[in-house]
């Protein structure tokens, strides 16, 4: 004769419920954009009621701009960690450089170009969106910071130069959704180039060291 258990439910605290809605929102954001995150969406998703979600988001603009931060937030602290013990500056920043180039980068860019669309209309998104900017400028900055600290690079205004490094990245990102087979190559690595001439290293080196980044530093 058979017999079977009846398996415990397992409640979840509502700080690890939130959580996971806001990863699943997140995860919805970077594959299909941001206007396919609704309470009911995220609800399938996570084999809930609607009602579950909406108990913790009323809003969904509150959701969309939550799952924007995350995703942001976590595309950030993956090229550019904010502790980054086991390198130097320059081994960093060339990393961060072949990290944000390529079609794996392509999701985030295209995500970028929808929070930055929608928060045209969406008042709370465009606070998120000018918040993950200056998020993005800080780490970039306290990199450059430390570079010149240490004598790696030189440069006398360490916040400009983050700043136009970002810019020509996010110029070289609006392209995401596009064929960039026939770009020539001195515009795939403008990006380099610029951050090279501003913080006066020797053209070739941020391609060196990423070329030679030890197994140590996580890519």
């Amino acid at each position: 004769m058979s017999s079977s258990v009846p398996r415990k439910r397992v409640r979840k605290s509502p700080e690890a419920r939130r959580a996971e809605i806001v990863e699943a929102a997140a995860a919805v954001a970077l594959t299909e954009g941001l206007e396919c995150v609704t309470l009911r969406r995220i609800a399938d998703e996570l084999a809930v009621r609607p009602g579950l979600i909406s108990h913790y988001f009323p809003s969904a603009e509150d959701l969309v701009a939550e799952a924007f931060a995350v995703a942001a937030t976590g595309e950030l602290d993956a090229l550019l960690p904010a502790e980054r013990p086991d390198g130097t500056p320059t081994q960093y920043l060339a990393r961060y450089f072949a990290l944000s180039s390529g079609e794996a980068y392509d999701d985030i860019s295209r995500l970028w170009i929808n929070a930055r669309h929608l928060s045209r209309y969406r008042p709370v998104l465009r606070e998120r969106v000018a918040t993950m900017e200056l998020a993005s400028d800080d780490r970039l900055e306290g990199v450059i910071r430390d570079g010149v600290a240490r004598g790696e690079f030189r440069t006398e205004d360490p916040r400009t130069a983050a700043i136009m490094i970002l810019v020509v990245l996010d110029g070289l990102g609006a392209h995401a959704n596009t064929d960039r087979s026939n770009r020539p190559e001195a515009v795939l690595r403008m990006a380099v180039t610029t951050a090279e001439r501003e913080l006066s290293l020797p053209p070739g080196t941020l391609t060196r060291e990423a070329n030679a980044l030890p197994a140590d530093l996580p890519r």
